[in-house]
């Protein structure tokens, strides 16, 4: 479904940035993290997926990166139960810019995945754009950016109230929330909260072991109207995650494995924060303008443990939080209905210092302090500008941006080095796309995009020993990616069917990624952070949605992505399978819908060798499949049975994390239960 109203006129009508404003009630399928406010998907040139509040309960997941494994162009890159990092077009980590609300998330990532911090329990709208944009999110977002939307307070007179509640039955797992929303005059308020308790998993081959965790989250937002035009708003979130392992991380000691054993990396407790402030403005007139302010704090406290399973003792602890101090300031100007400009700038400051304490030798249980670094700061700023104009029925984007980031540290190296700390980099992107409509279901559209990534704080300063086993050695003074993507592609849609297909191809220069080096430090193999060289990516990506008859849809989507090492000559490491996923869904009977899903991943035996050193295998193909069915026993209430990995498949993503043949299995047969319902 979609509307037939310029986009242009539809984002004035809205409180700028829709991220932050009361949610609208008249659009049809938008984005708002493509555009930067909300905007139909079929009128934007670039690629999208996005996944609604009733979509992430079907699909029961327990993080970000579980509910995007599938969509076209993303994987996941695991190494727990927990730790699932979505993957865009081959570009995982530090190369994607995650957001909550619009507010940026990314840290510093050694084990685990921030995006698991990103309370999807809570979420009403989970948006993906692909490819660089820099543009609108700045340095990062090579691969992308991934916006999770939380609730938002809403001047709705009353109280309104929603809960959620699931089982999964490999895991024994039970998640639920809550959320309540309140409004009288000029005060709205929202506040919800969600919990999980989560045991190990089994898979094909038996119980999984460490891949249980515990979490809860807590959401809340104030916002106080100003008059018509103007409101103030507070917004407050906290995920707290206990007990959470690396599964993918364990691997045998490489000075004294008979002494030690295996190592495997853990967090008894990791906590994120985040405090926002925000003024908004909607403008009026033939010419209204936009504007939305905001300053916010937002910590990441992790406590990274490494533990030796034979001498059942801590062999590394690291205490660390990336804190980060941030302020956006953005403005939304409709020159005239088919001419929309919007412009701002965003500041952030991220600091640390890890404490970090290593055994002083394998048989000994002593842990001596060696830090990697000291009072770590990196600092970011950069401004942009965006022209969305309509001439008739061709939609251009244009877009540009100057950034300038800078990293600094007091020392490295448990102090050791305290000179040659400090690098300043200067980026402009850019951005260029265009889509005509020649009928609904032909819009053809194209893009050509630059982006670029400084170095994060860990590839820069990062110089100790670590609990995985390697020496890691950052660099001060490395070099910026930059990125340069061309895309071209088709979208349609119509009553009964809707499709997007698109072809890309981006190279990166200066490629920033850690090489285990042969090299050896302190007993230890040492990993070095190194500008590669370039790196080429390029892929097809397609998904369809067709209705066969009544109310029985079919659906197909496909993900094709090649990377290559340029410096060395060889398949770039870590690069996703391709895939195929075919779908089912409809109504049954009366108040009953049934769906399944089959998955089918194709054997990845285009690996690394130079560059991995041999520790990047081929993994076999593998297929899944998913049934469910959805009881809407009364107007507002639903609940749904569904079975995840019928055949009780064994197998592993290719970017599961561990030593070959050894990496932990995915969760096999799984009974789930979700219930819903809104007061």
């Amino acid at each position: 479904m979609r509307t037939s109203a310029s986009p242009l006129v539809l984002a004035v009508a809205l409180a700028f940035p829709a991220a932050h404003a009361e949610e609208p009630s008249t659009l049809g399928t938008v984005s708002v993290t493509a555009k930067g406010y909300a905007a139909d998907d079929l009128e934007t040139p670039l690629s999208t997926t996005s996944l609604d509040r009733a979509e992430l309960l079907r699909r029961n997941a327990q993080n970000l990166g579980e509910a995007l494994r599938g969509e076209p162009g993303l994987a996941v890159a695991s190494d727990g139960a927990q730790g699932q990092n979505p993957v865009i077009r081959g570009l995982k980590k530090e190369s994607v810019v995650l957001l909550v609300d619009g507010m940026r998330v990314n840290s510093a990532q050694p084990q685990g995945a921030i995006a698991s911090f990103m309370t999807l329990g809570l979420a009403d709208r989970v948006e993906v754009v692909k490819g660089p944009t820099s543009v609108l999110y700045g340095t990062g977002a090579l691969g992308g950016a991934i916006n999770l939307r939380l609730p938002q307070a809403s001047f709705e007179p009353g109280v309104g109230a929603e809960a959620t509640a699931a089982y999964d039955g490999s895991s024994n797992g039970l998640r639920g929330s809550a959320l309540a929303k309140a409004a009288q005059g000029d005060h709205a308020l929202m506040v919800g909260a969600s919990v999980a308790r989560i045991g190990d998993y089994s898979s094909p081959n038996g119980k999984e072991a460490l891949t249980g965790y515990d979490s809860d989250a807590l959401i809340g937002q104030y916002r106080f109207r100003i008059d018509a035009a103007q409101q103030l708003r507070v917004s407050v979130q906290q995920q707290v995650d206990t007990d959470v392992w690396y599964p993918g991380s364990k691997k045998a000691h490489p000075v004294a494995p008979a002494v030690v054993g295996n190592t495997i990396v853990h967090s008894p407790r990791q906590e994120r924060q985040l405090l926002e402030a925000g003024y908004n403005r909607k403008g009026s007139g033939a010419t209204p303008l936009n504007l939305d302010v905001r300053a916010y704090r937002q910590s990441v406290e992790r406590q990274i443990w490494s533990f030796s399973d034979k001498q059942n003792a801590e062999k590394a602890k690291t205490r660390v939080t990336f804190a980060t101090d941030g302020a956006d300031a953005r403005a939304e100007w409709l020159l005239n209905p088919q001419h929309l400009l919007s412009f701002g700038a965003n500041a952030w400051r991220m600091t640390a210092s890890p404490e970090r304490y290593i055994a002083a030798a394998p048989a000994g249980s002593a842990l001596l302090r060696n830090d990697p670094f000291n009072n770590g700061r990196i600092d970011a700023f950069g401004i942009f500008v965006q022209d969305d104009m309509r001439f008739g029925k061709l939609n251009v984007l244009a877009g540009l941006r100057h950034d300038t980031v800078e990293g600094r540290a007091d020392s490295i190296n448990n102090g050791a080095t305290t000179a040659g700390l400090a690098r300043r980099d200067s980026a402009a992107s850019g951005s260029l796309g265009l889509i005509y409509e020649v009928a609904p279901l032909l819009r053809p559209f194209a893009n050509l995009s630059r982006g670029f990534r400084a170095g994060e704080m860990r590839e820069r300063f990062e110089s100790s020993p670590r609990g995985d086993g390697y020496h890691y050695l950052g660099d001060p003074q490395i070099r910026p990616e930059l990125a340069t993507q061309f895309e071209a592609g088709l979208k349609g849609s119509a009553d009964r069917l809707q499709y997007a297909a698109s072809a890309y191809r981006q190279r990166i220069t200066d490629y920033i990624t850690g090489q285990p080096t042969g090299a050896v430090v302190g007993g230890l193999p040492v990993k070095q952070t190194i500008n590669l060289g370039s790196v080429t990516i390029r892929g097809l990506e397609a998904s369809v949605r067709r209705q066969i008859a009544g109310s029985y849809w079919l659906s197909a989507a496909y993900s094709q992505v090649r990377g290559t090492n340029d410096a060395q000559g060889e398949p770039l490491f870590q690069m996703p399978a391709d895939e195929l996923s075919l779908g089912w869904e409809g109504a049954v009977a009366q108040a009953w819908t049934a769906d399944a899903t089959l998955r089918l991943v194709k054997r990845q035996d285009r690996v690394a060798t130079v560059f991995s050193r041999g520790s990047e295998n081929a993994t076999p193909g593998f297929g899944t499949i998913d049934m469910g069915a959805t009881w809407r026993y009364a107007k507002a209430q639903s609940l749904r049975v569904a079975l995840k990995n019928l055949a009780d498949k064994a197998y592993h993503e290719h970017l599961a994390e561990g030593v070959s043949g050894q990496e932990m299995r995915a969760p096999g047969r799984s009974l789930q239960l979700t219930w819903q319902g809104k007061f």
